[in-house]
């Protein structure tokens, strides 16, 4: 009785150490898209780029068109976005994070752009994988 006591509290140690160690990876994702809103609403692309994955195996989805790389997101990004009035003021709503393993987690929402040259919105699909211990964007589906 005494071991399966001992097992359980063991158990219940090693769940409640899991849960914290999800939140402390949720809140590190949550940060890193605030900091993407803070970097595209002063029009810094290339500062919000900085949540994606900096290499070619980077995948984004958007308009029925499949583009790979960081460098060709990012010239998409700032053919699409060619100035403050284009860029404006983003927010996200947040609708799930989800966790598809220890080094990974999707994370689905909703975009809204308050912009001169007229808003847009949309919903995103994203999924952040963590490498070398930093949680980076691997690919992107928005539209």
């Amino acid at each position: 009785m005494r071991y399966l006591f001992l097992a359980l509290i063991m158990l219940l140690g090693l769940s409640c150490t899991n849960h914290r160690n999800d939140l402390e990876d949720i809140n590190q994702i949550k940060k890193i898209l605030s900091d993407q809103q803070q970097s595209w609403t002063k029009g810094g692309i290339e500062g919000f780029m900085s949540g994606y994955l900096k290499s070619d195996s980077l995948k984004f989805y958007s308009g029925a068109k499949l583009s790979k790389g960081w460098q060709n997101t990012l010239d998409n990004y700032q053919i699409r976005y060619p100035t403050k009035s284009h860029t404006g003021t983003l927010n996200f709503k947040i609708a799930d994070i989800s966790k598809i393993n220890d080094d990974a987690y999707w994370v689905m929402g909703e975009y809204y752009l308050k912009r001169e040259v007229g808003d847009a919105t949309g919903t995103f699909l994203i999924i952040f994988k963590r490498i070398d211990g930093e949680w980076k964007i691997v690919a992107d589906s928005s539209c």
